[in-house]
């Protein structure tokens, strides 16, 4: 009689990652949970839309500025790979777009609550950091498989280039803003969304995954709780500058 083979049994010391509720939202396990992550990310760009436009603006002035600030890398970074832009090919970003408008148009009071309740603006900060975070990891590794490598094995620079403008490319649109948005350096999304593009990118084209079970879902979920909390410290947590300091005195 032969010997009975063994199997043998692979340990996942960083399960651990993946077996959890935090991992489960944020790699949106259920249709329900990409969509409230979707309204959310609409809403908190809403709110610094609609707080720099005059009152006066014209709806679809309004609308078509929350749908560039909202989809803006989804629309760049597409066009630089030779896809379709993110509102055409998927209609769950208009819709809820339109819902952040309806919101901020006629519910304005909501706005006013996102400004001065720090619980509320912690819940949305979530939605909108989850969201962003997915953006930024689908579109950096979508860059990756479409440009082809030069120099190295893989593609660096292209790939980093298009993660950094998925996490914030709709400060920058409509184009007549030119390079205004990083005149003074980069912000908060911009610098985040750089680092982001960039440890995701290099890990997952490095040795450093080798060996990794599910190693893309734990980048994601690694990089979820990054953007949530810089965004956290960016928000609660910064000392404001001098300048601001004296305004409140």
């Amino acid at each position: 009689m032969g010997r009975k083979k063994v199997e043998e049994v692979v340990v996942d010391p960083s399960a651990w990652m993946l077996a959890n509720a935090f991992a489960e939202f944020v790699l949106f396990h259920t249709d329900e949970i990409k969509y409230m992550c979707m309204l959310g990310y609409t809403f908190m760009h809403g709110s610094k839309v609609f707080a720099k436009l005059p009152a006066g603006a014209a709806t679809t002035y309004k609308f078509v500025n929350l749908l560039l600030a909202s989809t803006g890398g989804g629309i760049l970074v597409p066009i630089l790979i030779n896809g379709i832009p993110v509102p055409l090919a998927q209609d769950s970003y208009p819709i809820a777009i339109l819902c952040s408008y309806l919101l901020h148009s006629y519910v304005p009071i909501v706005r006013d609550v996102f400004k001065l309740s720090k619980v509320f603006k912690a819940g949305v900060i979530i939605l909108y950091e989850t969201m962003r975070a997915f953006v930024v990891c689908k579109l950096t590794i979508a860059a990756g498989n479409a440009i082809a490598p030069s120099e190295f094995d893989f593609p660096i620079f292209g790939p980093i280039f298009c993660g950094t403008l998925a996490g914030c490319g709709g400060a920058f649109l409509p184009m007549n803003k030119g390079l205004d948005p990083i005149k003074a350096g980069l912000a908060q999304p911009m610098l985040s969304a750089f680092i982001g593009a960039t440890s995701l990118h290099l890990f997952l084209n490095t040795s450093l995954s080798e060996g990794i079970i599910d190693g893309t879902k734990k980048a994601k979920v690694c990089m979820a709780a990054f953007f949530i909390l810089h965004s956290y410290y960016e928000n609660f947590f910064k000392p404001a500058p001098a300048a601001d300091k004296k305004k409140t005195e």
